[in-house]
């Protein structure tokens, strides 16, 4: 099956770099911002910004599980080698727990939206928050290994293929 894919680059990818990241920062971008709008919008009164939080999440629960997709798949392909296994297996779980939980608090939020478009519970927010933490939480293990461990990068990609890693 590993024949039908295109040779592997210099990132050892199929494709020219890595998919993943791009991805992964609209859903971080859309669900931080969301709950922002949320809490803006409680403390200032502005149920408007209600409308673009719900928006913002919706997008970002359905963004993730295409990150999700690609992420697993340069996953397969990284090589990674020492503590990088077990950052990134930590990442991976996360990042499917992660997509379970939007998924939850977006049907919440629509259900709170469809019975009042004005208001939301402290709970809510309570619960935002928590997945805004999450969210930093994952962003933190996705930097340690691009910049810490180097997975995908051209430098450790040439050592990985020369046995040195």
């Amino acid at each position: 099956m590993l024949e039908l894919l295109p040779p592997l680059n210099d990132h050892n990818l199929p494709w020219m770099d890595t998919i993943h990241p791009i991805v992964v920062h609209f859903v971080i971008a859309m669900a931080l911002i969301a709950f922002v709008f949320d809490v803006i919008g409680v403390v200032w009164r502005k149920p408007a910004l209600f409308e673009v939080s719900f928006w913002n999440l919706l997008f970002a629960t359905g963004a993730i599980f295409v990150a999700i997709i690609f992420g697993q798949v340069e996953a397969g392909l990284a090589a990674p080698y020492g503590a990088a296994r077990q950052i990134l297996d930590l990442h991976t779980t996360i990042g499917w727990s992660l997509a379970g939980v939007l998924s939850l608090v977006t049907a919440w939020r629509f259900v709170l939206r469809n019975r009042d478009p004005q208001a939301l519970p402290l709970a809510y927010l309570g619960v935002g928050s928590l997945v805004s933490g999450l969210i930093l939480v994952q962003v933190a293990l996705g930097d340690q290994l691009i910049w810490t461990y180097g997975l995908h990068t051209v430098k450790v990609v040439a050592a990985a293929r020369q046995g040195l890693i």
